[in-house]
């Protein structure tokens, strides 16, 4: 009796040592519950994410073997246009100036534009270079009055829950010295809706799978091509990522599961009345280092 007597000590330390362990792991399961949602925080970046065009190539999907490269591409040789030293200052200084007045302008004119110019800048958008020449862009072009509303209707629906729930108090208010929100009046009266989606994988004739190398930083070079391409013939247009409209986006324009959208820019001339904000731009000490 007196030798369990002696153990009931040993006994009750064992369990308190069992109960804080216990313990301890509850509240490290609590502490991983609660930082898993501040991640979630700011569901407007993960129901983005959530396109199932974004995948990730498993091994044996891709044929390691053929990407379907020719490996013996044929080199030419290069001729480029040399200019003497007072002409490519005259060139960048006129250059600088033309895209030195590209704005982000919101109100569009429905006057019609030339199909022909809308082909030509997409040609050079087209130029743009790419992972392994990859060339992992598709650009959708969307004229059809109904199908540029059903578009609007899309893009508004969520644009609306993105302002007053998804975005935050702080991206909000710094939305309203530009006075934006939610209506999207462009949509419609832009005589051109371009969708520019990016190519996550390709597709190979014997069906596998096709990397697309670097295929967002290669498109998005190609949308600033697109861009200065448009400032260049006279055409304007606002930036739009819409934010959890992309699979939306991609059932109603029949595009295949491996095409992200990345961007939609609404295509025309100024309204007479159009305005934009009075900003400036940063200057070149600002934005460039000289080492």
């Amino acid at each position: 009796m007196a030798f369990f007597s002696s153990l009931t000590p040993v006994f009750i330390a064992i369990i308190c040592v069992l109960i804080g362990a216990i313990l301890k792991k509850i509240n490290g399961e609590k502490e991983k519950s609660e930082t898993k949602s501040k991640r979630l925080s700011h569901p407007w970046v993960d129901e983005d994410l959530k396109d199932g065009s974004d995948h990730h190539l498993e091994e044996e999907e891709v044929d390691e073997v053929w990407q379907g490269l020719d490996e013996n591409v044929a080199h030419v040789p290069f001729f480029a246009e040399r200019y003497s030293e007072a002409e490519m200052i005259k060139r960048s200084q006129m250059f600088y100036e033309l895209l030195n007045k590209r704005r982000s302008v919101r109100f569009l004119s429905d006057e019609p534009v030339p199909r022909e110019v809308i082909d030509n800048v997409i040609r050079t958008a087209g130029t743009s270079p790419s992972g392994a020449h990859t060339e992992p862009w598709t650009f959708v072009v969307v004229q059809d009055p109904c199908l540029k509303h059903k578009i609007r209707e899309i893009v508004e629906e969520e644009e609306e829950i993105n302002y007053k729930k998804r975005m935050g108090d702080r991206w909000v208010n710094d939305l309203k010295r530009l006075r934006t929100n939610w209506i999207k009046e462009y949509l419609d009266t832009a005589p051109y809706l371009i969708l520019i989606f990016k190519q996550t994988y390709g597709q190979l004739p014997n069906g596998k799978k096709k990397t697309h190398y670097y295929n967002e930083i290669s498109v998005s070079i190609a949308c600033g091509i697109l861009l200065a391409a448009l400032q260049n013939v006279g055409l304007y247009t606002v930036t739009s990522t819409p934010l959890n409209c992309g699979p939306q986006l991609r059932v109603l324009l029949q595009r295949p599961a491996n095409e992200k959208l990345l961007l939609l820019l609404p295509v025309g001339y100024p309204k007479k009345d159009a305005t934009v904000p009075a900003l400036t731009r940063k200057l070149l000490g600002d934005i460039m280092v000289l080492m």
